[in-house]
């Protein structure tokens, strides 16, 4: 993931920065949820605002983990199992369309899922017991803000803190 910010003190004509930089500029609107501050920079762009001059910053940030399912070892080496019959059919596939012979290419493809089977299930296998206990649980991560600011360039702030203020007043289920 590249995190870039309009506002560093580098050339913009070479790029984005190499490494991290803090946002400038000064604050043109605030939001709860990212689809905001996106439908705001929408509307800027609609409204003709050299949105160039703009950043979204998420701020407060929070990594949110949220648990899908009980792992256990049925499911462990059924996904190991699904895993490795994708990949070895995957692997004998190729392997046949280099290789001549109808009933060959057929044969390359069942030892390959075979054996991408049972591979798989035995890394699958070892994984989970290297646990020993101390995650007995799916999830899936994602890294959230607070909230979401939108910063423009000094020049164009005040226009832009203008045109916002015209989207806030409308209705919440307008259209832009």
């Amino acid at each position: 993931m590249s995190v870039t910010s309009s506002f560093s003190s580098q050339d913009r004509s070479a790029g984005p920065p190499r490494l991290p930089t803090r946002p400038t500029g000064w604050p043109i609107g605030s939001y709860e949820e990212y689809g905001q501050a996106q439908r705001a920079v929408d509307f800027l762009a609609e409204s003709e605002f050299p949105v160039q001059d703009v950043t979204i910053v998420g701020v407060d940030l929070m990594l949110v983990e949220r648990v899908t399912g009980r792992l256990s070892w049925r499911r462990v080496l059924g996904a190991g199992a699904a895993s490795g019959a994708w990949f070895g059919l995957f692997v004998g596939v190729m392997l046949s369309l280099f290789t001549g012979g109808q009933s060959t290419g057929l044969l390359q493809i069942a030892v390959c899922l075979v054996l991408g089977v049972v591979f798989f299930m035995v890394f699958a296998a070892v994984g989970y017991a290297s646990t020993r206990g101390r995650r007995d649980f799916q999830s899936s991560s994602q890294l959230v803000a607070g909230r979401y600011d939108v910063l423009c360039q000094p020049r164009n702030a005040e226009q832009g803190r203008d045109l916002l203020a015209k989207l806030a007043m409308r209705p919440a289920g307008g259209a832009l």
